[in-house]
């Protein structure tokens, strides 16, 4: 989750961390799937005519039919239908000081967008595209990078920061603002076993059913957290022998979709988690051939659409392909 995210910061991130696995089972154009199935594998983003050269995609999040992905190079948001091969913008970028884009959530009518280096936070009508409601961090001279949202069962937002060794929280109250509000942080990680360094650190985030707990990804380190969030406890996830450089989380009850693009073989990890959160199992990881650095995942429907965000191009300076979306059935 980066953007004018200083080429040496992606970079940083970019150390490979675990082993190769064994090759996709899914093909390029979707041979996981049974015959006849008519819609898209992959999903262009394409802002007029042929796929802009500097998207740099990086979050992703799904309601029904559509989806939404947003670049880190400018803040624009797209807007795709499943059906349909190509995503088109839904808002421009640098509208309403959104020249970067991270972290992307849908809920109650809301799409939800962390900004990265600018240090806020979007809310937008999922109908209109109207701005509803905005947040910021507090502007005290230290760097911050706000990176990921989880909303939980009652509304509350949490957004991680990967400079600051905080998170915050919106209240499900709170979510349409006259004007920018400040962000309030409501967990810090100093003096914990999480521990900040110069690096991208709390990354990917997702938040229990019942509320009480989040899980934090840390990816250089390939560690996950919990976050008690009635207790502001942060507790290392015991994953034995094995790790997760777990960029974009996706919780489906005790299954746990951690998206690697950081290792030999990008993918995503699929991890079985105990009931208090407190260690974890990784009993399986997905490859696909069409996957190129991917970052986040969203559900939609059996299938999980995965972002391809081509960092590593960027970090090397290299001409990258067309940006694209992948739509594979879920590990």
């Amino acid at each position: 989750m980066r953007s004018s995210l200083t080429t040496s910061l992606a970079a940083a991130v970019a150390l490979t961390l675990l082993a190769a696995v064994p090759a996709s089972a899914h093909g390029p154009h979707g041979s996981g799937y049974p015959h006849g199935d008519p819609r898209p594998t992959t999903y262009l983003l394409d802002p007029v005519g042929d796929a802009a050269d500097d998207v740099y995609p990086e979050g992703v999040a799904a309601h029904g039919d559509d989806f939404y992905v947003g670049s880190t190079t400018d803040g624009t948001i797209y807007r795709g239908d499943l059906d349909e091969p190509t995503a088109t913008p839904f808002l421009a970028g640098g509208e309403d000081g959104r020249t970067m884009a991270v972290g992307l959530k849908v809920d109650r009518g809301q799409l939800l967008v962390a900004g990265g280096l600018t240090g806020r936070v979007w809310a937008y009508d999922l109908r209109t595209g109207d701005l509803t409601a905005s947040w910021e961090v507090e502007q005290d001279g230290s760097p911050t990078f706000v990176n990921d949202l989880a909303v939980s069962p009652r509304g509350d937002v949490y957004v991680t920061d990967s400079m600051r060794p905080v998170m915050y929280r919106i209240d499900a109250r709170e979510r349409r603002t006259a004007g920018t509000q400040p962000l309030t942080p409501v967990v810090s990680f100093e003096g914990t076993d999480f521990t900040y360094d110069q690096d991208v650190n709390a990354n990917g985030l997702v938040v229990s059913r019942d509320g009480r707990y989040a899980l934090v990804a840390k990816t250089r380190t390939a560690e996950l957290f919990r976050v008690g969030l009635i207790d502001g406890s942060v507790t290392r996830v015991d994953l034995g022998d094995d790790g997760v450089a777990g960029d974009g989380l996706l919780l489906d009850g005790r299954r746990l979709y951690a998206v690697e693009w950081t290792t030999a073989t990008p993918g995503i990890a699929t991890v079985r988690l105990d009931r208090d959160w407190l260690s974890g199992t990784v009993v399986s990881r997905t490859p696909d051939a069409s996957f190129d650095d991917p970052t986040t995942a969203a559900r939609a429907g059996r299938d999980l659409l995965v972002v391809n965000s081509q960092f590593e191009t960027r970090s090397a300076g290299g001409t990258p392909e067309p940006f694209t979306v992948s739509r594979i059935p879920a590990p």
